[in-house]
């Protein structure tokens, strides 16, 4: 598979790992000490070839994620599931270069982009989100996680969850119909 956009990341480990899941060429952000010049170097390729940005999912780098989206409107979007990016169950450390050559391609299929224009209208509202128990409730932040993952949109906080939905113009029927989905998985756990 070869990916035409470069492909951020945040360190020398996760460019190794995407090189061998896709054929890519890669920014190293250096992980959160991602500076001017690197920032310079991502805003040419991506005015050049494009730019997907595909950080760890965790803290950092969502942190990096947003520093770049700030700093260079109109990136392209890949996450990948934490549990996805896992090391193991002892060690419990999370990134791009421990997940597996699928997951890395299954994300990087299902790309979004992003832009720091005025967001659509979206008819997803507060309250879709506390009827579908994605905030406000015991189980909201399993299922947020869910969510993220079936759409492909990443994990967010409750407060963060309704303008990601929005950001990615997921419209309400895509909305009920994700969650139908993990309802559904949960039923047949339980």
């Amino acid at each position: 598979m070869r990916i035409k956009e470069v492909i951020v990341v945040e360190g020398k480990n996760d460019t190794n790992k995407i090189k061998q899941a896709v054929e890519a060429d890669t920014i190293e952000t250096n992980g959160s000490a991602i500076n001017k010049t690197t920032l310079q170097l991502i805003r040419h390729a991506n005015e050049k070839r494009g730019v997907i940005v595909f950080t760890d999912p965790d803290y950092p780098g969502q942190q990096i994620r947003h520093i770049i989206d700030q700093a260079v409107p109109g990136c392209k979007h890949a996450f990948l599931p934490k549990k996805e990016a896992l090391a193991s169950s002892v060690n419990k450390s999370v990134g791009i270069e421990h997940a597996s050559h699928k997951a890395i391609q299954h994300a990087l299929k299902h790309i979004y982009e992003l832009t720091n224009e005025e967001v659509v209208e979206n008819n997803i509202t507060k309250a879709d989100l506390i009827h579908h128990g994605l905030v406000g409730g015991a189980e909201s932040r399993m299922r947020r996680e869910r969510l993220g993952d079936y759409l492909h949109i990443g994990y967010t906080n409750g407060k963060q969850l309704l303008r990601r939905l929005h950001m990615f113009q997921i419209e309400k029927d895509e909305l009920n119909a994700a969650m139908l989905h993990i309802l559904k998985e949960e039923n047949e756990r339980a």
